[in-house]
């Protein structure tokens, strides 16, 4: 029979592991990097100045949005051949100065432009026959700009086919719904605290994104500049989840953000210099939001707001990408480089690193 206070021990100890039946392990997310899997020959792509989207219709036309020649560009479903949509030209049906495009799934699109400094938003069908739109309010600012593309405002354009969803913090919203005749549908989200109350340009431009239709239900919105987190709301423009972004591939860049943020003179006057953290994001089928940094790293974020993945994509080399779209057999669609990546097929270690829990064996019998 064993001494009392060694038994009286061993029941501690063993309750102690009873009661931590299950434990949390948090397993790290190594990036997988994805190579592409298919990428428009070199022989249509060279007629490209700068691609600044390439997106897929349901019917399967690729549509490539060239801002540097004022061009939208149709691609056959094998990207043998192209063809000029919408060509350069400040009149109704044309485009001039592009920022933004984009496409629905029944293959109509819009493109963002501004002829004679004037803000104008113009929906096309398939074709390039132009079926509607409308000159914006007042002249926007440009709060966020990342290179030469101005990522707020009509920048921030996204296009579900039946309403239009812009980045306006100005209006006291996150997301601008705007009807396509132009009217202004209904206000999306509160704006967050950011500390520069105080210098409204701050302000808005750290409450500045990227506005995202969920296909699952909902709507999301990634903050581009200041701390990195997204939102989710849901059909009723509802608040779900708050997410700040955190990881070892963007900490060193996310301490490295200014806290200050110089003027720089624009024809709207004095602005501050605010460049962003985040590049580009988009959502796939399932709800997966994509999010693209400034480093050369993708995030993946499932649709609860967990990070399921860490992404590097390979084409010719490392790309960083400036846009995200999701073509119609979910293949992920990538600029600069007019690359495919197969997503689907790349899972592995980052695809199953997730928080996991896990009973404990105890490690001394019952007694």
């Amino acid at each position: 029979m064993l001494p009392r206070k060694p038994r009286m021990f061993r029941r501690v100890l063993f309750g102690l592991f009873a009661s931590c039946a299950f434990v949390v392990c948090l397993s790290a997310i190594k990036p997988d990097v994805l190579r592409s899997s298919n990428a428009v020959p070199a022989h249509v792509a060279g007629r490209f100045r700068e691609v600044a989207g390439f997106q897929q219709s349901g019917s399967g036309q690729y549509f490539v949005f060239d801002r540097r020649a004022h061009t939208v560009y149709g691609l056959d479903d094998r990207q043998s051949s192209s063809w000029e949509i919408i060509q350069i030209g400040a009149e109704p049906g044309r485009i001039i100065d592009p920022t933004a495009f984009a496409v629905a799934a029944d293959g109509t699109f819009v493109v963002a432009d501004v002829p004679n400094k004037r803000e104008r938003i113009q929906i096309f069908t398939p074709a390039g026959f132009r079926i509607g739109g409308f000159m914006m309010r007042g002249v926007a600012k440009d709060r966020v700009v990342l290179g030469n593309s101005v990522l707020n405002g009509i920048g921030s354009l996204q296009y579900t086919g039946t309403a239009i969803l812009m980045s306006q913090p100005e209006t006291g919203a996150l997301i601008t719904e705007y009807t396509l005749q132009g009217g202004v549908n209904r206000l999306i989200g509160s704006l967050r605290q950011t500390g520069h109350e105080q210098d409204p340009e701050v302000h808005f431009a750290l409450n500045s994104g990227i506005p995202l239709v969920d296909p699952t239900g909902g709507f999301l919105f990634v903050f581009q500049a200041g701390e990195p987190a997204f939102r989710k709301y849901d059909a009723d423009g509802r608040l779900v989840f708050e997410r700040r972004l955190a990881g070892a591939e963007i900490d060193a860049a996310l301490a490295a953000q200014p806290t200050t943020w110089p003027k720089r003179k624009t024809s709207e006057g004095e602005m501050p210099l605010v460049v962003p953290f985040v590049r580009t994001a988009g959502v796939d089928g399932s709800g997966h939001l994509w999010i693209s940094f400034v480093v050369p790293y993708t995030y993946v974020y499932d649709a609860d707001g967990d990070k399921i993945r860490a992404v590097q994509f390979r084409g010719a080399g490392v790309v960083s990408p400036n846009s995200f779209s999701f073509g119609k057999r979910g293949q992920l669609l990538v600029t600069p480089g007019l690359y495919e990546f197969e997503v689907r097929q790349a899972g592995g270690a980052g695809e199953a690193a997730r928080l996991r829990v896990l009973p404990v064996q105890p490690l001394l019998p019952s007694p």
